[in-house]
């Protein structure tokens, strides 16, 4: 039964559509049925009776000539007028076969000849040299009367004319029923996926949901704008505490870093000065992992090559070997201090780690855009790549004293998700890493 789970649509309105389809063929089914067996359509039903009524007449007047000559002179009139008749011996019937199909316009002629007064119909006999559509009418011990009663048109009367008509009506009411599947039913349902998707990530995402649909989706889109109304509260909350946090903390870290320069022993001072420095440090760190300001900012065209360049003569100004390799001039559309604090903080991490950092730039046979950072250090094991991504993990114990709580690998893999990338460690030969960066080559909002 595999099989048969897989013909069935994954979509509602898929579904709601195929079944519409079947009951709409079922419907053409038993309608073609009642049209054939039971109704009769009105052109053919008067040729039928016309038929009918001129082989109960030719049957009466053969039955009251005197010779056989005056018989086939009735005959050939007949013959003349457009109706093929025979007047045969009786003994040159056959007995019709029990798989003989008969068309279906003879069903109507038959029960008009059975109706007839005087009328004998040999409904199980048939002359050998006559066609499917023949009929027998008896006019004495010897003989009979063989008519062909098949009427022009019979196929296209009897079923492809209503078919046509009732084919177009099952477009006509599916249409229908698709436009209404789709704007009554799958239109809110997209919606309030779309709303969920975009919730957070979106700057242009509505504040509310309408409330529109049926009654099951009308209820998801309250739980939907209750619990939005709920996380957006929890949100303001967390960054007036953050807010708080930094103005609480940076303010005493001021009055200690001025405190400190005034100290008069050097050796004091320096040490005083750094450990107030990688405070900062950590502080800053882990606020940007919290904020929620990555997500807002809007995108923007800039030069990657100038962008990376940048950040390069930044770190090259502080004292480390910090160099690029790439194209001189790449345009891409980007969150560029989202981007920026990511590559910044790959570049921190690997001369924390390594004397020589190299930040190249190039673009993939898929189109995308691959920023790679390399550095001499001492590497990270294989079974701690995957691990590294993780906030507040280091990777070893020696690396407690670097100045931070572990945090800007989570970050930069976060802002590289939103711009629907990723990133991914490789060992480097002889020594060190490589932390590669891969963008999608267009811009995406999330």
């Amino acid at each position: 039964m595999r099989w048969v789970q897989r013909l069935i649509p994954r979509s509602i309105a898929a579904q709601i559509m195929s079944l519409v389809a079947l009951s709409e063929l079922i419907g053409i089914v038993l309608a073609a049925a009642t049209v054939i067996f039971l109704f009769d359509s009105p052109s053919i039903n008067d040729t039928q009776k016309f038929l009918a009524g001129r082989v109960t007449e030719l049957a009466q007047l053969l039955r009251s000539t005197a010779t056989p000559a005056e018989a086939d002179g009735l005959l050939a009139a007949a013959r003349r007028g457009g109706l093929d008749v025979k007047r045969v011996a009786l003994s040159e019937l056959v007995p019709r076969t029990a798989g003989e199909m008969r068309p279906f316009s003879l069903r109507s002629v038959f029960r008009q000849l059975t109706a007839k007064p005087r009328i004998e119909l040999l409904e199980g006999l048939r002359h050998p040299a006559g066609s499917s559509s023949q009929v027998v009418v008896k006019l004495d011990d010897d003989h009979a009367l063989t008519a062909d009663v098949a009427t022009d048109g019979g196929f296209w009367s009897f079923l492809l004319r209503p078919a046509a008509a009732m084919v177009i009506v099952v477009l006509i009411s599916m249409l229908l029923l698709s436009i209404y599947a789709v704007r009554w039913v799958i239109a809110p349902l997209a919606e309030v996926a779309s709303a969920a998707t975009s919730f957070g990530r979106s700057p242009r995402a509505p504040e509310t949901l309408r409330r529109r649909g049926p009654l099951e989706i009308a209820q998801v889109a309250d739980a939907l704008n209750d619990m939005r109304t709920r996380i957006r509260a929890l949100l303001d909350d967390r960054t007036r505490m953050l807010a708080a946090i930094s103005h609480d903390l940076r303010t005493p870290l001021t009055r200690l870093r001025l405190r400190s320069e005034r100290v008069s022993e050097g050796t004091l001072r320096t040490a005083m000065l750094g450990d107030i420095a990688k405070m900062t440090r950590m502080i800053n760190e882990t606020l940007d992992y919290l904020r929620e300001d990555a997500r807002s900012e809007a995108l923007s065209c800039i030069d990657l090559p100038s962008f990376l360049q940048t950040i390069c003569s930044d770190f090259a100004d502080t004292g480390h070997a910090v160099s690029y390799a790439g194209p001189a001039r790449l345009p891409y559309v980007c969150r560029p201090r989202a981007l920026s604090r990511a590559v910044t903080n790959i570049v921190e991490n690997a001369v924390k780690h390594g004397s020589t950092v190299t930040v190249a730039l190039r673009p993939t046979a898929t189109d995308h855009i691959e920023i790679e950072v390399a550095d001499d250090g001492p590497g990270i094991p294989p079974a701690l790549r995957e691990k590294v991504f993780e906030p507040f993990f280091k990777a070893d114990s020696a690396r407690q004293d670097s100045g931070g709580f572990g945090l800007g690998l989570s970050i930069a893999q976060d802002i590289a998700k939103r711009h629907g990338g990723s990133i991914a460690l490789k060992p480097r030969e002889p020594s060190g890493l490589l932390v590669s960066m891969l963008l999608p080559p267009e811009p995406v909002l999330a």
